[in-house]
């Protein structure tokens, strides 16, 4: 990386927006807005500091010595490491690396796209496209401290993409569970063994547990498959095109709040969370589709190490004709956007909520299904004028089912994925496009037409639950964890949760 090339600058400032948003949202207190910026006061220190205004909180400065100064992203870390130490009365060295960790990575990404190839398929592109990830989360882009070496060719930022590796395991070593014939197709398995397909990265990750297995025969390798996987945003759910298939593995990396392994909980409940999904969707009228975990294959003595879960690929699900789209990547951006094109903002947004809204409310009221349609979870397929026309659906791992949870707490959580972190981002996006441009009363409209008493409710309910990720990160809560803070209801003041602005 050459001085001088922009890269530093621009690592930092994708670095610093989500960290800032997690900072005001959790921690700050809101004074007062003033010549394009918003000025906030930190309980724990008694400072005050003051971002630019706009969809991403940026250019963060601080007030000290009778005067503003800027800080860089590595200062705002210790700015914000100092502020939640006092904030919660403990100490945590962990985070503050993660968040350095999180902008080195994404520098290295920087400079890994000025020579990556982007794919061809808008929906890949898509996929592909998250160099700021998560919107509010203080380490979105971190990969486990390693080197750039080790997670580099596997990155959906860097346009990744790499055969499989395949493995076969001793028959009387395989556990699985629901259909995973897709897997065989992928290769041969020689007598006595099964084939396990593998990614690469994570057979590096877990060489020393698996080394046994591989010396006494119950693992043996078989190099590659013949077909390319693509990487999407979830870093460790790949998509095979030649095969219309999704394959998803164990990481033992912490991605943003959890280690990413296929926990064996997760992959015994399967049957029981992807099975209502996928009944919910089967009786819901229109075109959404649920993208189901079918099955998973593993080996019994490394379950959750080498765990790989099958999911459908688009055929029998998509509308003919559309491009499915990330909704994440619409949010970030990527070359083929439909938002970058001449589209009607208010009939684009009224055919997307249109599709998105009433599937995810409906599976809650009529199947006590709750999806967690948050935008990377929520694939939006548009027609050749971009214009949304189907959602689509995923991952089983993240729905909740009643009344294994309370309806409040199912319900909490929908909002959650739903509104705040998802519609809240397509709403503030749209409005920074166009300017004038109100996206809230059309989701009043939406959510009011379906009579569900939870969705009415919401549109009077002074507040919304906002996941509090810088503090559960912080204070080394469970990856599987989710608290709330209480912030204004968008549908009453118009504005994004995450920085108080259209």
């Amino acid at each position: 990386m050459l001085p001088g090339d922009g890269v530093a600058e621009r690592a930092d400032a994708y670095a610093t927006a989500p960290l800032l948003a997690c900072l005001l949202r959790e921690v700050a207190e809101p004074l007062g807005h003033t010549g394009g910026r918003r000025t906030y006061r930190l309980p724990g220190s008694d400072r005050l500091l003051r971002v630019r205004d706009g969809r991403r909180p940026a250019e963060p400065e601080v007030y000290g010595a009778g005067r503003w100064r800027r800080l860089d992203h590595t200062e705002l870390v210790k700015l914000t490491a100092d502020e939640l130490r006092r904030h919660t009365g403990v100490g945590n060295d962990e985070l503050p690396a993660e968040m350095i960790d999180s902008r080195d990575a994404v520098a290295a990404l920087l400079a890994a796209r000025r020579h990556a190839v982007p794919p061809d398929d808008p929906y890949l592109r898509s996929e592909q496209s998250l160099l700021t990830g998560h919107p509010c989360h203080p380490a979105p882009k971190a990969r486990g401290g390693g080197p750039v070496a080790s997670w580099l060719p596997y990155a959906p930022e860097a346009h990744a993409r790499f055969p499989l590796a395949l493995l076969g395991v001793r028959k009387d070593a395989v556990a699985e569970e629901g259909d995973t014939s897709a897997l065989d197709a992928l290769g041969q398995a020689p007598p006595g063994y099964r084939l396990l397909p593998a990614h690469p990265w994570q057979l590096d990750l877990a060489a020393d547990a698996l080394a046994p297995a591989f010396a006494d025969g119950r693992l043996v390798r078989l190099g590659t498959t013949g077909v390319t996987a693509w990487p999407t945003a979830a870093v460790r759910t790949l998509y095979v095109p030649e095969r219309d298939l999704f394959v998803k593995f164990s990481l033992d990396v912490r991605i943003t709040n959890d280690v990413r392994r296929l926990w064996r909980r997760d992959l015994t409940r399967l049957r029981r969370t992807d099975g209502a999904a996928r009944a919910a969707f089967a009786a819901l009228d229109g075109p959404a589709a649920w993208l189901s975990d079918r099955g998973y294959r593993t080996a019994r003595f490394a379950f959750e190490e080498l765990a790989v879960l099958v999911r459908d690929g688009f055929g029998g699900h998509l509308v003919p004709g559309a491009t499915p789209l990330l909704a994440a990547g619409l949010v970030e951006g990527f070359d083929g956007s439909p938002l970058d094109g001449p589209i009607d903002p208010d009939d684009w947004w009224e055919a997307y909520l249109r599709h998105v809204v009433p599937p995810v409310l409906h599976a809650f009221a009529r199947h006590g299904v709750v999806v967690e349609a948050h935008l990377q979870n929520c694939l939006v397929a548009v027609d050749a004028a971009g214009l949304p026309v189907q959602a689509l659906f995923r991952d089983a791992e993240g729905v909740k089912l009643l009344p294994e949870v309370p309806r409040a707490a199912g319900w909490e959580r929908l909002v959650y994925c739903l509104v705040v972190n998802h519609l809240s981002e397509v709403a503030a996006l749209l409005a920074e496009r166009h300017p004038g441009t109100d996206p809230w009363p059309a989701v009043r409209r939406e959510l009011a037409r379906h009579g569900i008493p939870e969705a009415t409710a919401l549109l009077t309910a002074p507040a919304v639950p906002g996941k509090t990720n810088l503090l559960l990160r912080w204070t080394r809560a469970d990856g599987a964890a989710a608290r709330y803070r209480r912030m204004p209801n968008p549908l009453l003041t118009g504005d994004s949760p995450a920085t108080g602005k259209p």
